[in-house]
Formats: C-alpha cells, sequence, structure tokens
C-alpha cells in the first residue's frame, strides 16, 4: 500500500495515540508523545500517511532519536487494520534512510523477546542481537532483546 511519510504534529496525536494503545500491553501515554513531537531536534517522530481527495488517514507511525552519528528506534507500530501488508517494514527502511541521511551510522533498538515478528524483521533488515536487558518491559514483565545495525 502506497503512504507518504511526514513529521508528527500534535494533531495527530489522537490518531497515534489509538494505534499505540491497539498495539502494545503498556502503550505510552499521550504526554510521551507531545514531549516526542516538541524534542526537537533530538527527536524524529514520523507518520505513515495514506488517502486521497484530501483525506488523510494515519496508518502508523515512527519514533527514533538521534545524537551525532547514533540513532535508537524509540517507538513504530502499523494500525492494526493496516498490517500484513509491509506497511512496517517499508516504513522501518524509510526510517533507516532518514538517519542515513541525516548522517546516522548506527542504529539500536530494543524488542520484546516474545515478539517474533518485529524480530525476524529487524534480523531481516540486518540488525544483529547486541544484548539483552532483564525485565526491561511491563505488563507482562519481559527481557528486552537489544539490536543493532550498522549503517
Amino acid at each position: 500500500m502506497p503512504f507518504s511519510l511526514r513529521r508528527m504534529k500534535t494533531e495527530d496525536l489522537a490518531a497515534v495515540l489509538a494505534i499505540e494503545r491497539a498495539s502494545f500491553p503498556n502503550p505510552w501515554p499521550a504526554s510521551t508523545f507531545l514531549g516526542e513531537v516538541q524534542n526537537s531536534p533530538v527527536s524524529h517522530p514520523y507518520v505513515a500517511v495514506t488517502g486521497s481527495g484530501g483525506r488523510e488517514v494515519l496508518i502508523g507511525y515512527v519514533i527514533f532519536w538521534l545524537i551525532a552519528d547514533e540513532a535508537q528506534i524509540n517507538n513504530i507500530a502499523v494500525h492494526p487494520e493496516f498490517r500484513k501488508q509491509g506497511i512496517g517494514e517499508s516504513l522501518l527502511r524509510r526510517a533507516l534512510d532518514l538517519i542515513r541521511g541525516l548522517g546516522g551510522s548506527f542504529v539500536i533498538l530494543e524488542v520484546r523477546l516474545s515478539n517474533q515478528t518485529a524480530r525476524n524483521l529487524y534480523l531481516k533488515l540486518g540488525f544483529s542481537e547486541l544484548d539483552r536487558r532483564q525485565g526491561y518491559y511491563l505488563n507482562p514483565e519481559e527481557d528486552a532483546l537489544v539490536m543493532g545495525l550498522s549503517l
């Protein structure tokens, strides 16, 4: 499915929060997303939008931080109705292109050990397993796998 990527705005937060709540057992609060929108130039929040005739539909988002040449992907999700169409992979590839274009040379992220779908995607895109963080996630408590990618 074709979509465009643009910087997240305050007006997007209701749709972003709906996707967040549908995607994660311990969703970020609105204040965290607002902080990401306002934390320029460190934070880079983007939304994936599709639509025609002036009607835009927000179908996903990605948020990464870039400090010097190192990026951290903090959050990425696709609306449940638009999953299994390659949007998540395309969204992540575009984020990696943005990071590279901004001078980033290394990307890191954390993922739940049980999230095999995400782990498979990260491995497909060249990420490698670097470390494990005990009890990193809550609701339910679970370890995080730290993954990294040299660009």
